[in-house]
């Protein structure tokens, strides 16, 4: 094989590496240079310029002198260096990688291709599979590198007969860097050269032959014993410079005649032998491009040197080489453009509104979503960076974050709203007419950002979360009920959890420690050894070993025993329904449980501090830590009892590993959605998760927009997103668009209550402007709260058929006297996006004007301070007041090192106080402090204002009485 390789890297040869395993991938190296004068070039070129000049006359006097070649190959492999450098200035961390798929034992274009990559300054790596492989062999291998995120740029090393279309078109045409496809030869075809990969092969002979001074234009160019890919390729580039391309097989009857009219003779596969080299007239220009150089077979012999020029088989397949690499380059940069921020090419889904306005469901089922897989592929996610469910929902994986790290934030958009009536407020639907009209109206990139909704109220009595009219996510049965099943998944989690915290004190107080610790560390196959778990337990008991049988009594006992006080047991069994009888409940009371029975409860699903683990976490690490961190209980000396001293930290893992990505769907106008976590607003803090964020402001870019939701009112919800989100997640709003009715305003100035199935008072359905005036205290109030923050407010008012024009004006007006940088009515709800535009168009203004965003008390203040602060500057209370149990449990969270976590205040969600009646903005009264808690995993204290109930009951007429399912169609009834 040596008398094949070319010259210049025969003295480079490495020992051939044995097929059938792939190779890894090759840190990019750089030959060495020659240092000496006379410009003899350094590098694997210069070698071979310098053996080309030792090798003398070999050639014979008609042959091409080679450095033309040489000067061509320098100039790719220098043009791809300096591409690639530039490249890299602007993304360090990048690194393209070309991939070759080998099925054969040949490793001399191997070696060629590994030479000119390292030259350039590319990895490159070999998948070497045995001659014999099958074509679904192949493909298979194929379809891998498709999906493989780390690879640019795809060639193939395989024999001639495994060139099916099949295997050719298996190839994804961006790393088709070969221009073997379909897809790129159509563009070529057209004139698109610039949108497509040209074969190497074909671009490197006619680029040799203008380089060796023939003028193709006019010319007579016979296209001889190449096929597929490689001759349409040949006959376009020609034409594209003039000449007359003709094309023949070595077997064709008129070959003499065509090859006696040739002016340029293209050979494309080896000669056979019975055609003489007198049917090619002297003077006519003959390239040898040997269709066989792509399988490593390049020694098919020169065809004589007595015409006017042969270009021998060598100088083709190092130039195309080259070429490769060329296209190798451009595919990186490619694919480098379509990473950073580019306005999405979305195919928006039309609406065409009803009036009256349909129901939610009849509005949402009128609607055909897009391919959950189009949306993703839309927004710039790659195919293996989602996993689907279905056809409208898919979760997006969390290496996504890794991918686009150097990838500039959008603008991040919080939609919080007044205090809370039965009338409601419509956050849900504001923050998805807001996306809609961004970005089905004014083109720009936009992600919503919403919880996933309980199905307790879904049967219950609220009904779904899923936006209501023409401002909703779609499929919007499927949003409501059990999703991609992230909430069973956190119910199986806190069970388990529940479960082995019973069961730790059954087994403890029925054993001895011998016993015990027998069956916690037992002998398995005769060997007897910790888990990872409980050398993590010893570690922080301070009992530094490994060998179970080297524990003394005393820390046999003190790493068996957790001495769990059923006392002070919190956590609860969840069950994601509303069922008031679970309350509060007598477990153990089955005689195997040995007497070890007590007083315990369920709480509602989203309830549980997984669920809020799940809302602030910001990587599966970080999860894993959290869920391990979680305080379950104390032990007899007040010590905290952790997930982690459970030894089931890794089980929850399993449990949640699915959970934690974010899940996406769309709006009726088919912009981008991510439904993830919902925690109550309440014990929890009320928003959807940080790592759906996250991945949305990457996925926007830095002119795009994130709108993300907070539960309950501005001073529950936008306050607990800014002290306790913001911090786990170090982003930095920019907008807080704050939702209103003229409705609910009139409550707060003194309308009268509202009862559910009573049609409203006159009241709320006639003009009132001096109930409108006096209730927008309690919208200046939340506007004040905000600035708090120092973020700019949009108001956004939520209009109804029942409004009239003074009263939607007066709201405004006032809106703006109290510092909203812009008060904008919304008709979304009746009309979608076009009905926000104006809102969408205050938003982009109103980011624009920078924020100067800081929390609103330091983490170092004793929890008494922190509890306080939040009191008097966000509800306007005169003081706190604790029971002595919350002054207790305040004193025992500082103690044991809780002391500098967030808080997250407990109180009704229905007045700014802690009375649910008093409306508008109540004054000087004392806040109540009944109790304080801590989720030590999700990462706050939450002191309790009066009672809070974790368990919702259902109400004598549930929305259960109007849910049902066509057998037929099995399309869902009555959800809303």
């Amino acid at each position: 094989m040596s008398a094949r390789l070319p010259l210049f890297l025969r003295g480079l040869r490495r020992p051939p590496r044995p097929p059938g395993r792939p190779l890894r991938l090759r840190a990019p190296g750089r030959a060495s240079s020659s240092s000496g004068g006379g410009g003899g070039g350094g590098g694997l070129l210069g070698q071979r310029r310098l053996q080309d000049a030792q090798a003398g006359n070999s050639r014979g006097q008609g042959s091409r002198a080679p450095p033309a070649r040489d000067s061509v190959v320098r100039e790719v492999i220098q043009n791809s260096k300096d591409v690639l450098s530039l490249l890299q200035e602007k993304n360090p961390s990048f690194q393209p990688v070309l991939a070759i798929i080998q099925a054969g034992d040949d490793n001399l274009m191997q070696e060629i291709n590994q030479n000119l990559a390292e030259e350039a300054g590319l990895n490159i790596t070999h998948i070497c599979l045995p001659p014999d492989s099958s074509e679904d062999e192949i493909i298979d291998e194929i379809l891998k590198i498709n999906e493989d995120t780390r690879v640019h740029g795809l060639a193939l090393q395989i024999s001639e007969s495994s060139f099916s279309n099949k295997v050719l078109n298996a190839l994804k045409p961006e790393k088709d860097v070969d221009g073997v496809t379909d897809v790129n030869l159509g563009r070529l075809v057209r004139g698109d050269a610039h949108e497509c990969y040209v074969s190497p092969v074909a671009r490197a002979v006619v680029e040799l032959l203008e380089k060796s001074g023939v003028n193709l234009d006019g010319k007579k160019v016979l296209v001889v014993g190449a096929h597929g890919s490689l001759e349409a390729a040949l006959q376009c580039l020609f034409q594209r410079r003039g000449s007359m391309t003709m094309s023949s097989q070595w077997k064709t009857p008129q070959l003499q005649s065509k090859l006696h009219e040739a002016d340029i003779a293209i050979v494309g596969s080896p000669k056979p032998e019975d055609i003489p080299l007198s049917w090619i007239q002297p003077g006519t220009t003959v390239l040898n491009c040997s269709h066989d150089f792509l399988s490593g077979k390049l020694g098919c012999g020169s065809l004589g040197v007595h015409f006017n020029g042969v270009i021998a088989e060598d100088d083709v397949s190092l130039l195309a080489a080259a070429l490769r690499i060329q296209n190798m380059v451009s595919s990186g940069r490619r694919w480098l453009r379509e990473q950073q921020h580019a306005r999405w090419r979305l195919h928006c889904l039309k609406l065409q509104p009803l009036s009256p306005v349909p129901s939610d469901l009849e509005i949402s089922r009128a609607q055909t979503p897009k391919a959950v897989d189009v949306l993703a592929k839309e927004i710039g996610l790659l195919a293996d960076e989602i996993e689907i469910y279905g056809k409208s929902k898919a979760k997006v994986r969390l290496s996504l974050l890794e991918r686009l790290k150097d990838q500039a934030d959008g603008k991040y958009v919080l939609v919080a709203g007044i205090t809370p009536t039965p009338l409601g407020e419509g956050k849900s639907t504001v923050t998805v007419g807001l996306v809609q009209a961004l970005t089905a109206h004014l083109n720009i990139n936009s992600f919503a950002c919403l919880r996933q909704p309980s199905q307790g109220p879904t049967f219950g009595v609220k009904g779904g979360a899923a936006g209501g009219g023409y401002a909703q996510v779609i499929p919007m049965e499927e949003f409501n009920l059990h999703l991609t099943g992230d909430i069973h998944a956190i119910t199986a989690a806190n069970n388990l959890l529940a479960a082995a915290i019973d069961t730790r004190i059954l087994h403890e107080n029925t054993q001895t420690d011998k016993a015990l610790y027998n069956r916690l560390v037992p002998f398995m196959n005769g060997v007897r050894e910790f888990s990872s778990i409980q050398l993590a337990r010893l570690k922080r008991l301070g009992i530094n070993k490994t060998d179970p049988s080297t524990l003394t009594e005393e820390e046999i006992s003190k790493f068996a025993r957790l001495n769990i006080d059923p006392s002070t047991i919190t956590w609860h069994r969840v069950l994601d329904t509303n069922d008031r009888f679970l309350r509060k409940i007598t477990i153990g009371q089955a005689h195997t449980e040995k007497g070890c029975s007590r007083q315990a409860q369920f709480d509602i699903a989203v309830a549980s501090e997984i669920m809020a683990v799940l809302a602030l976490t910001d990587s599966l690490t970080d999860m894993k830590e959290r869920l391990g961190r979680m305080v379950v209980a104390s032990d007899q000396n007040g010590q905290p009892v952790t997930a982690e001293d459970l030894g089931v930290t890794g089980a929850l893992t399993v449990l949640m590993k699915d959970a934690i990505k974010p899940n996406l769907m769309q709006t009726l106008e088919g912009t981008p959605v991510f439904v993830h976590a919902g925690p109550f607003a309440n014990i929890a803090h009320g928003n959807s998760s940080v790592l759906a964020d996250k991945i949305a402001l990457k996925l926007v870019g830095e002119e795009g927009f994130v709108v993300t939701e907070a539960g309950f009112g501005a001073d529950i919800g936008m306050e607990k997103f800014f002290n306790i989100k913001c911090r786990a997640s170090g982003l930095v709003p920019n907008v807080v668009v704050l939702v209103a009715t003229v409705r609910a305003l009139k409550m707060h100035g003194g309308g009268p209550s509202v009862t559910a199935g009573v049609p409203l008072k006159k009241e709320y359905t006639e003009e009132n402007i001096q109930l409108v005036a006096d209730g927008c205290c309690n919208l200046q109030k939340q506007i004040q709260i905000a600035q708090l923050f120092g973020v700019p407010v949009v108001v956004a008012l939520n209009v109804f058929k029942t409004d009239t024009r003074a009263e939607i004006d007066l709201v405004c007006e006032l809106a703006k006297r109290a510092g909203a940088f812009d008060a904008v009515p919304c008709y979304h709800w009746s009309v979608g996006g076009k009905g926000s535009v104006d809102l969408a168009r205050a938003v982009r203004e109103a980011s624009s004007q920078g924020s100067r965003f800081r929390f609103l008390y330091d983490l170092q203040l004793p929890i008494v301070e922190k509890i306080r602060t939040i009191a008097q500057a966000v509800y306007g209370a005169k003081d706190i007041e604790l029971s002595p149990e919350a002054q207790s449990k305040i004193d025992r969270y500082t103690q044991q090192g809780f002391g500098n976590l967030p808080i997250c205040m407990a109180k009704t969600h229905l007045s700014l106080s802690h009375q649910p009646d008093k409306k508008g903005v109540p004054r000087d009264f004392i806040l109540p402090i009944s109790d304080v808690r801590a989720s030590i995993g999700a990462g706050f204290i939450y002191p309790l204002v009066g009672t809070m109930s974790t368990m919702p009951g259902l109400p004598t007429r549930p929305c259960f009485y109007d849910i049902d399912l066509d057998t037929e169609t099995e399309q869902v009834k009555g959800l809303f």
